[in-house]
């Protein structure tokens, strides 16, 4: 079994997935790779299917229709066989070349409560509304939340396989990852990462519908972090 796993989500981003896979082969990571198609409509499978004859350490899931990001991870992390999980969008705009780093973060941690590494996108590569968006998100979940991460949103993460299972699973869960591993008494740093341009195919998110949508959320997270209770056992015979 090994023991970090690339998770990454996937809907209709057949012109992106390979040369995603093949540069996270190029990192030199010992990693299995587990892509989870999610009820795309394009070649996404079929070129990951051609490419599992190049890639052992590629492992292929599909969904049967679209159930969205945070279920495409979700499905990937559950059948990945890591302790270790890294994740990155299917769009290429996440670098592989960022997962080293992040992953010598927290297995050279001498912090044994740190459960997470979150990216920090400081220099984005996107337009104008979408960085705007992003900001005004992340401003309104610091300010609710009290989290520290100032790029929840960002895709590429590396964290315990352990602690995501122990997170109650909702739509849109992704973009706040960090809060709920501190909801459960886990630790989180940020490390900047790089982020570059969509190459091919389109956003599957709209800016109003991201920043809507994120806005909505926060509140439910507020009630979880209200109603959560983290039990600890002293004895156990």
């Amino acid at each position: 079994m090994m023991n970090i796993s690339v998770v990454i989500p996937a809907h209709n981003e057949a012109e992106n997935i390979a040369s995603l896979v093949q540069e996270i082969v190029a990192t030199g990571l010992d990693c299995e790779i587990v892509v989870v198609d999610d009820g795309s409509t394009d070649d996404t499978h079929a070129r990951l299917l051609a490419l599992k004859k190049s890639v052992p350490a590629l492992k292929v899931v599909q969904h049967d229709r679209a159930y969205g990001q945070s279920a495409a991870v979700a499905t990937g992390i559950k059948q990945a066989g890591g302790t270790l999980i890294g994740t990155l969008d299917g769009d290429g705009q996440n670098n592989p070349a960022d997962l080293p780093k992040m992953i010598e973060a927290i297995t050279n941690s001498t912090n044994p409560n740190l459960k997470m590494v979150a990216g920090y996108r400081k220099k984005r590569d996107d337009s104008p509304w979408r960085i705007i968006s992003s900001r005004i998100a992340n401003a309104y979940r610091r300010f609710f939340l009290r989290d520290e991460t100032p790029d929840t949103g960002c895709g590429l993460k590396v964290f315990y396989r352990a602690a995501f299972l122990e997170l109650p699973f909702f739509d849109h869960m992704h973009r706040f990852l960090p809060a709920l591993i501190r909801m459960k008494g886990g630790d989180v740093i940020s490390v900047e990462v790089h982020h570059r341009p969509r190459i091919a195919g389109v956003s599957k998110y709209g800016t109003l519908n991201r920043l809507w949508v994120g806005i909505v959320d926060i509140f439910g997270v507020c009630w979880l972090r209200m109603r959560a209770k983290n039990v600890t056992i002293t004895r156990f015979d």
